[in-house]
């Protein structure tokens, strides 16, 4: 296309601070993974709402669409299914031909385990094993009761107010507590709450269950509910923004019982919002003045979930243990959760085939599969995602503004030969935010922009770019 391109791989916390904290890119390759409460397209279409361009949040490409903007308000107001369903397809519409991001891939998530140390081992799609139920629902088959995770990512941060990735909250989630949880079945179970009560549309209340304890022992109360919305709400941290635009205020009725107040109807607060948002101890939070300028030896790690924080050693292990006074410690088989942080994709599959780790926190790559398959100790476990890699290009950034630039950048990308060689297969090449294996929400006829190097060259062309005598593009 004439133009010279610089790659630079980055280390992964490093590329996330300059991806969402200083915005400082032009292109950036990353990903967002398929967790379970993302079924609910809010945050997937979130991630292109301008309300999320601010630094830290979630749309770091800085698109802008006014009418993008209204309809996904007006979507996430709608209760009912079949017109919220037009809105999401619409939505999709509206920003396939902005191009302001290139969806290159869903790449299915293919993991293994140790079928001789662990049974009852459900996959979750777009988590596979690594979600917030196997470590609450395995049973070891040996006296060892410590499950121990492989993956090749520390936390990006272990700071609920920082934490910007799957790798920190999939951690996190198991030692704060929510008030509802989603299942395996995309259903929702009240948590910590005892009731949740829809009094009407603009109006929730939410009664914990009694003798919840923190697991420096202080009791849970709705006191602590308030303040961790309220704490979040009045923070500049971005990551749960399309989750709390439509909270008005929190009340606290009684000890046990709060009342979120919306501003306007919302259909993914009741599940989706009081499923993702963790409940901190005020007693030691308020105490926090600038919370996201906490040293790592600073950040409180008391919660109230199912385990409690017993280590975490940089970029090399992290240890939970049981918390014995949940309300759920009798259900829970194992007495810890490790997680040994590696390297590399290989150093993970080699701990596998050694006995070293039980499970793969994350997919295998390609070649390493059928290795696996005949590894008689191991399950090979595959699911889709409903997550996507990107290419996201920074729109604030000279020549990004120009959608015909974009659009000719996306159609030079052979998503196909992406999948068929790089995933062996294992996939699908990308066109929306919202995957196609999330049917009900997902439009299959938005325009794709697929691979086409001449179309790409004559949409450049049309836009009145052109070429230099040494092949150079140039307006």
């Amino acid at each position: 296309m004439g133009l010279d391109v610089t790659v630079s791989p980055t280390e992964f916390s490093t590329l996330l601070s300059k991806f969402y904290d200083q915005q400082d890119f032009a292109v950036t390759i990353s990903g967002w993974s398929g967790r379970v409460d993302r079924l609910d397209p809010q945050f997937y279409l979130g991630t292109l709402s301008s309300d999320n361009a601010v630094m830290g949040a979630n749309n770091p490409g800085g698109y802008s669409n006014p009418e993008y903007d209204k309809l996904f308000e007006a979507q996430s107001r709608e209760f009912d299914q079949t017109k919220r369903q037009e809105m999401v397809h619409k939505l999709q519409e509206i920003a396939a031909p902005d191009a302001p991001l290139a969806i290159l891939f869903h790449r299915d998530e293919v993991v293994a385990y140790n079928k001789n140390n662990f049974e009852n081992m459900k996959a979750m799609a777009g988590e596979a094993l690594y979600s917030e139920w196997v470590p609450m629902e395995a049973k070891p088959l040996t006296e060892r009761k410590t499950l121990r995770y492989g993956g090749p990512q520390s936390p990006d941060n272990i700071n609920p107010m920082l934490a910007n990735t799957v790798w920190a909250w999939k951690w996190m989630r198991l030692y704060y507590d929510r008030l509802v949880r989603l299942t395996p079945d995309v259903e929702v179970k009240n948590w910590m709450a005892e009731s949740v009560t829809a009094i009407d549309e603009q109006t929730i209340e939410v009664k914990l269950r009694e003798g919840l304890t923190f697991h420096d022992g202080m009791p849970v109360t709705s006191a602590d509910v308030k303040f961790s919305y309220d704490y979040l709400v009045n923070s500049d941290y971005g990551y749960f923004n399309s989750y709390l635009t439509a909270l008005d205020n929190v009340e606290i009725l009684d000890d046990l019982t709060v009342r979120f107040n919306l501003n306007a109807p919302s259909a993914p607060f009741g599940s989706i919002t009081l499923s993702q948002i963790s409940i901190l101890p005020k007693h030691i939070w308020e105490k926090i003045e600038n919370p996201m300028e906490l040293a790592p030896g600073d950040i409180p790690t008391v919660g109230s979930g199912p385990f409690k924080f017993s280590q975490y050693t940089l970029g090399e292990f992290m240890k939970l243990d049981k918390f014995e006074d949940h309300f759920h410690a009798d259900e829970i088989a194992i007495d810890s959760v490790e997680f040994q942080i590696f390297a590399d994709s290989e150093g993970v599959f080699t701990a596998i085939q050694t006995g070293q780790i039980d499970v793969t926190a994350w997919r295998m790559e390609a070649g390493q599969i059928p290795l696996a398959e005949q590894n008689e100790n191991l399950e090979v476990v595959s699911v889709p995602d409903f997550g996507y890699y990107h290419l996201t290009y920074n729109l604030r950034k000279p020549h990004f503004e120009d959608v015909a630039f974009r659009r000719a950048l996306t159609k030079a990308i052979d998503r196909e030969r992406i999948v068929n060689v790089l995933l062996d297969g294992r996939g699908e090449p990308g066109s929306s935010v919202i995957a196609p294996v999330n049917a009900f929400w997902h439009n299959a006829f938005t325009e794709r922009l697929d691979y086409d190097m001449e179309a790409a060259k004559t949409e450049l062309e049309e836009a009145g770019y052109s070429w230099s005598s040494d092949g150079k593009l140039q307006k």
